[in-house]
């Protein structure tokens, strides 16, 4: 119980003395629950540790099976909508945004789960689903789907989740603002790969063996408005103008 609320304190700087955060801090409240509950399941008790799980996902918006194993220093950040799964384990200081999920994939039996190394991130609305590991200091960006391993320090996003950089620093795992936009990036380099080839028509079309313009063909301030108006959409794309 110390080692949560302390975690609180250093992750989250709206933390500011220690009755809100007990009284007012869902993950807190629902980690407090899932601990009595899973020291029931642990013990055999029938009945009693489902109903306390589904006491806390009814007053917190987070359900967690008391089968799960979770560790200290858990950081389960505002929290709504977070699942956690039967078989699942959670490393210790890990941080867990709303709407998270670490889920199973079907009707499989036995471990089902993933399986969480210490101090990962999992963003808000990311789905975890099946029996993976996930490596320590790994961030998981929101809104990702992650359905295969992912090693030690590493960042992971997309649907589904690829990684997109190793190594990273324990010390920068909750900075989610440097996160890279994958389909971006593979538009961008689309489009840079268009202008080229449209460079090299322009330069086939100002040779002597390029066939004579027809009466169909749109003419070149035609040709120009219709790049321009294309390039305005794919900039703004790209650079996020639209937003």
């Amino acid at each position: 119980m110390l080692s949560d609320l302390q975690i609180i304190y250093e992750r989250d700087p709206a933390a500011r003395n220690w009755l809100e955060v007990l009284f007012c801090y869902p993950g807190l409240q629902a980690l407090f629950l899932h601990r009595r509950a899973h020291w029931l399941y642990s013990a055999g008790l029938p009945f009693v540790p489902r109903l306390i799980s589904q006491l806390s996902r009814f007053l917190t918006g987070i359900e967690i099976h008391p089968g799960a194993k979770i560790g200290s220093g858990v950081f389960i950040d505002h929290g709504m909508g977070v699942v956690i799964g039967e078989t699942a384990i959670v490393g210790n200081y890990a941080v867990i945004y709303q709407g998270a999920t670490l889920g199973g994939t079907g009707k499989e039996t036995g471990k089902r789960h993933p399986t969480l190394g210490e101090n990962v991130v999992v963003g808000a609305g990311a789905k975890v689903l099946g029996n993976i590991q996930i490596g320590n200091n790994v961030r998981i960006g929101a809104g990702s789907v992650v359905l295969r391993d992912v090693p030690s320090d590493c960042t992971v996003v997309g649907i589904p989740g690829r990684i997109i950089s190793r190594k990273q620093q324990a010390g920068d795992a909750q900075n989610s603002q440097n996160t890279p936009d994958l389909e971006a990036q593979a538009i961008r380099a689309l489009f840079d790969r268009i202008k080229y080839l449209e460079d090299q028509v322009n330069i086939l079309k100002s040779s002597s063996c390029w066939p004579k313009t027809t009466e169909f063909e749109p003419t070149e301030a035609k040709r120009n408005e219709l790049s321009l108006s294309s390039d305005i959409l794919i900039a703004e794309f790209l650079d996020g103008a639209g937003i």
